[in-house]
């Protein structure tokens, strides 16, 4: 593959490019490239990749106290009833 150098980066881009490739766990490089495949109309969009983070804020939420009552009440309520199955 070829090299391309690119000159006249001011430094806000340069930091924009820094903090996005950080917050999204790439190099700068693999995010400039995704970025000029994508400005020119060739980057391919995976199929059923859509990420979904609209019950994000629920997760890990329960503390202990609420986890065992929650795990208890479960537990109780799969306990067969011999009087119904006989």
């Amino acid at each position: 593959m070829k090299a391309v150098t690119i000159r006249g980066v001011e430094p806000e881009v340069s930091a924009m490019l820094k903090q996005i490739a950080k917050k999204q766990g790439k190099s700068v490089n693999y995010l400039m490239l995704e970025l000029i495949k994508k400005g020119l109309g060739l980057q391919k969009e995976k199929k059923f990749s859509r990420q979904y983070d609209d019950l994000d804020n629920l997760f890990g939420k329960w503390d202990d106290d609420e986890f065992k009552s929650i795990t208890d009440s479960i537990t109780s309520q799969r306990r067969i009833d011999s009087e119904i199955w006989e």
